[in-house]
């Protein structure tokens, strides 16, 4: 155990000992066990001698002579005496507080007498002012003296207000009504002097009194300054009543002008000999003519209503009408020029700088508006007298010349007429007589477009619409396109915030867009009437005896030669790239149509003569892929060749390819059967028996050999393999369910679904009746009424419109398809799609 005590870590009174290990030293060994008794014996003995002194050491503690109890009895008696010694200099505080106020009560008695002493001295003081300065002013008040009154006045009102809280004192209240008469004679001396000055004619020998006064007037208040201006608007404008109202000759629309004559003159006299006499402050002149224009105003509104009732319902002469509004309209924007630039002098400094609250713009005019739908009523009979003479005048002036860029004169004579008449009627109106003009604007801008611009493309086969008449309509069209967006942001730029959301002239715009969607298809048919020759070519060849594919067929490079040669001149006049694009668009639509149109015409065709054809398909595809290049060819670069766009290049494939799949199923063999029909599902992929029968018409097969092919398809179209992947009707063949030489049935190109259906419904009516120069006019009529495919209208919405409708009901339905037009045309990305909005002419690669 001494050994355990002698090792410093391991002892017993270490603060990191640690038994465990103490243990494991004292029994490292098995044989050490025998010495645990031991071990325990020595710890238990080391515990009570610890035990023993710790005893010891609290018995000394808590009774010897420096024991803790006693100390904290000690602490307790010192504060018990610190809690004393406070509450004694707490209560010796008290004591002095109380003394030191008996000290010092009788200095603030001293203090509140010298306060009120001070007020009453003060009091009496601005009292004693305040009869001195009363007494001096009942004396200078009798001998006029307005200068010193004016002074002297301002100083009593101050003083008097001093002595409000005392009006209860009897010779304060007294004091107080005679300063109060006292502003009343002022009043009624300072109005009676400028009575007689004016009665007598004494006002330039008498001004410096009268200049005088109206400083007293100042000083009395605005009642006062009011009063005294009142008088004198009404004596300035006694004259102007007695004139104008009681006599009717004077006072009648017809002599607006001698009004406004009056009261030049009187405003010259009033500033030549009275302006002088009132302080720039009053603005005398500002409202001497705010009353006579409330007084015109009523004027005005009485001669108006009495008008209308001696004429017996009849109408006021509107050129009378709008000559006065417009000479009224003058005489404000005068007066509002005048008074706006007059400056801001102020005795107060602060309100100097109040800006005018009232303004003479409409304060007399505004007694016409309730009559300006006469003036609108009028330009309607102007703008329906003016379609006539457009629609029958020459589209260009004869002493000019036509340009590619030229505008029918009616569209530019137009357009000023709506600028003018826009511009007048903001003057006299924003609110609803300014919606009513936009209305009858959007009305003969949709019959410009119906009347005028549509009827030169429908002139009859001996006057057809020459190339140059379509591109007038063309440029007119767009120009009317751009500028009804700028009318319509004009118009709501100027009508009141509560009547924006009805201006709407989208619809008018579309139409134009419509127009110009027909004359492009007119410059296309412009093609495709010299190219009737080469088709006819096409339909006297034999494709059934043809024994083998060689180069092109000799009617390819006659069709080619027709189309650049007539595109070349119709690009050359087509400025802008978007309508470039339109128009090569339509003719490829238009040519792979009348292609599908001659091959349904072809039959009898072998497999050797689809193959032909299917060649011919490709030349002609790699030829219509440069046809943007005859338009604006001088901005190409000479050395370097021609690249199509690569938009273009993909729209002309995807329309030309669409004839492969009847080509390519022309092309195999009846025999053995199962490759023809297992052909035809790969290629057209649809159910159809119909359209089955019409590939075995096309490629000759008699029809005592068709029950077996027809008996093949039906097999194999029901089969597990292919019934799920084909279509009930196939675009390509359906179509042709009306072609003539196909049992009955012939391939009209309205109902023609083979490229993208874009174009008017009636574009060809029939393989031999296509758009020519001599039926133009019938034809797009008939697109206008038809619609467009795209658009999705209905086949037999035709008939039964045009058996029910009248003449008001067709001219409506017109107008609503070139709308719709010009909605298919903004959007069609092959035409001119995104890239119309463009107004630059620039083009993409679409």
């Amino acid at each position: 155990m001494n050994g355990i005590a002698s090792e410093p870590p391991l002892s017993l009174d270490d603060a990191y000992y640690d038994p465990i290990q103490h243990l494991n030293l004292l029994f490292s060994h098995p044989s050490t066990v025998s010495s645990i008794s031991q071990v325990s014996s020595t710890l238990q003995s080391k515990h009570n001698d610890i035990s023993a002194e710790i005893s010891s050491l609290q018995t000394a503690q808590a009774y010897g002579p420096d024991s803790s109890l006693e100390r904290m009895q000690s602490a307790q008696a010192e504060l018990a005496g610190l809690f004393k010694k406070i509450e004694t200099v707490r209560s010796r505080a008290i004591q002095t507080e109380q003394n030191i106020t008996s000290m010092t009560a009788d200095i603030k008695r001293l203090d509140g007498t010298k306060r009120n002493l001070t007020l009453s001295m003060t009091a009496l003081k601005r009292l004693q002012m305040l009869t001195t300065a009363y007494e001096q002013l009942r004396g200078l008040a009798k001998t006029r003296q307005y200068r010193e009154c004016a002074s002297l006045l301002q100083a009593v009102l101050q003083l008097m207000r001093h002595f409000n809280s005392y009006r209860s004192i009897d010779q304060i209240a007294t004091l107080s009504r005679g300063v109060g008469e006292l502003q009343r004679e002022l009043l009624e001396q300072v109005c009676e002097d400028f009575e007689i000055a004016f009665a007598k004619g004494e006002v330039g020998s008498r001004k410096a009194t009268l200049v005088e006064a109206c400083g007293v007037m100042d000083a009395l208040g605005e009642n006062a300054r009011a009063r005294l201006v009142t008088w004198y608007v009404n004596t300035e404008l006694r004259e102007y009543r007695q004139v104008f109202r009681g006599n009717d000759e004077a006072g009648s629309l017809d002599n607006i002008g001698r009004r406004y004559a009056w009261f030049k003159r009187m405003v010259k006299s009033y500033e030549e000999e009275h302006a002088g006499i009132f302080p720039p402050h009053w603005r005398v002149g500002e409202t001497l003519a705010m009353s006579f224009c409330d007084g015109t105003r009523d004027d005005y509104k009485g001669i108006l209503e009495k008008s209308m009732r001696s004429m017996g319902g009849a109408k006021i002469d509107v050129n009378l009408l709008l000559g006065c509004l417009q000479e009224t309209m003058d005489f404000e924007q005068s007066l509002e020029r005048r008074f706006s630039n007059e400056p801001r002098a102020s005795i107060d400094t602060l309100s100097s700088a109040d800006e005018r609250t009232q303004s003479f713009n409409g304060s007399i005019s505004v007694a016409f508006e309730p009559y300006l739908s006469l003036w609108v009523e009028s330009q309607d009979k102007a703008l329906a007298a003016m379609m006539p003479k457009y629609k029958a005048q020459p589209l260009l002036p004869p002493d000019e010349e036509f340009s590619t860029q030229s505008v029918i004169s009616s569209a530019i004579e137009l357009f000023h007429f709506y600028k003018l008449t826009l511009s007048q009627c903001a003057k006299l109106s924003t609110s609803e007589r300014l919606l009513d003009l936009a209305k009858i604007l959007a009305k003969y801008l949709d019959e410009y477009a119906q009347q005028v611009l549509l009827a030169i493309l429908q002139k009859p086969a001996q006057t057809g619409a020459s190339l140059n008449d379509i591109i007038l309509v063309l440029n007119t069209a767009d120009f009317w396109h751009a500028n009804t967006g700028q009318l319509e942001e004009n118009i709501r730029k100027r009508i009141d915030n509560e009547l924006v959301s009805k201006v709407d002239l989208s619809s008018q715009a579309d139409a134009f867009l419509g127009v110009a969607s027909a004359a492009v298809i007119a410059l296309v048919n412009k093609v495709e009437a010299d190219c009737e020759g080469a088709w006819r070519e096409m339909k006297n060849t034999n494709w059934s005896k043809m024994d083998s594919v060689g180069d092109q067929s000799s009617y390819v490079g006659e069709l080619l030669t027709h189309v650049n040669a007539k595109a070349e001149e119709i690009l050359a006049v087509v400025v802008k790239q978007q309508y470039a694009r339109a128009f090569a668009d339509k003719l490829v639509e238009h040519l792979a149509n009348a292609y599908i149109n001659t091959i349904v015409q072809c039959r009898p065709i072998s497999e050797v003569g689809a193959e032909q054809m299917l060649l011919d398909k490709y030349v002609l595809t790699k030829a219509l892929e440069n046809l943007l290049s005859h338009h604006n060819p001088s901005a190409s670069q000479p050395s370097q060749p021609y690249v199509p766009p690569a938009g273009f290049v993909k729209r002309v494939n995807m329309i030309m390819t669409r004839v492969d799949p009847l080509l390519k199923t022309l092309q195999v063999r009846p025999s053995p059967p199962e490759g023809l029909v297992q052909a035809y599902l790969i290629h057209i992929a649809d159910r159809s028996d119909t359209n089955f029968r019409k590939v075995l018409e096309l490629k000759g097969i008699r029809k005592q050999d068709q029950g077996h092919l027809m008996e093949l398809f039906g097999i194999h179209r029901d089969g597990p393999g292919a019934g799920s992947k084909l279509a009930a009707q196939s675009p390509l063949l359906t179509p042709l369910m009306t072609a003539p030489g196909l049992g009955g049935v012939g391939v009209g190109a309205s109902n023609l679904n083979l490229m993208s259906m874009d174009r008017p419904a009636a574009a060809l009516s029939t393989a031999a009746q296509r758009f020519d120069a001599a039926s133009l006019g019938e034809k797009l009529l008939n697109a206008a009424r038809d619609g467009v495919e795209r658009i999705g209208t209905p086949a037999g919405h035709e008939e039964g419109g045009a058996g029910s409708s009248g003449t008001g009901n067709n001219a409506a339905s017109i107008n609503e398809n070139l709308k719709n037009f010009g909605k298919f045309f903004r959007r069609d990305i092959g035409g001119l799609g995104a890239r119309f909005a463009k107004r630059d002419g620039s083009a993409d690669d679409h």
